[in-house]
């Protein structure tokens, strides 16, 4: 199940402005906004581990699946660069 991050964000913010909202009407003391506010960043640094997890899973996914792919891309740059250099270097030799 991919994480939905922005989801989250903005559950986070919702909650928050729910928090500003009670406080500013003297419904909830600030010792209790700061520790719901610590709380609240606890639930969103979860969901932020967890999907720099998947996108870092998929990402050693997709490397080990493409290696051939990306070995062959490596080799075909660097011949070009080598082309370019000879050519910038030496236009007359060829």
């Amino acid at each position: 199940m991919f994480p939905n991050l922005l989801e989250a964000t903005k559950e986070y913010w919702r909650k928050l402005d729910e928090l500003e909202t009670a406080y500013q009407q003297g419904e909830i003391p600030l010792e209790e906004v700061d520790a719901k506010v610590a709380e609240l960043m606890a639930e969103l640094a979860v969901e932020r581990r967890a999907a720099f997890t998947h996108f870092w899973h998929g990402w050693q996914h997709w490397l080990s699946t493409q290696r051939e792919t990306l070995i062959g891309l490596a080799i075909l740059a660097l011949v070009t660069y080598a082309w370019v250099l000879t050519t910038y270097f030496f236009p007359n030799n060829l």
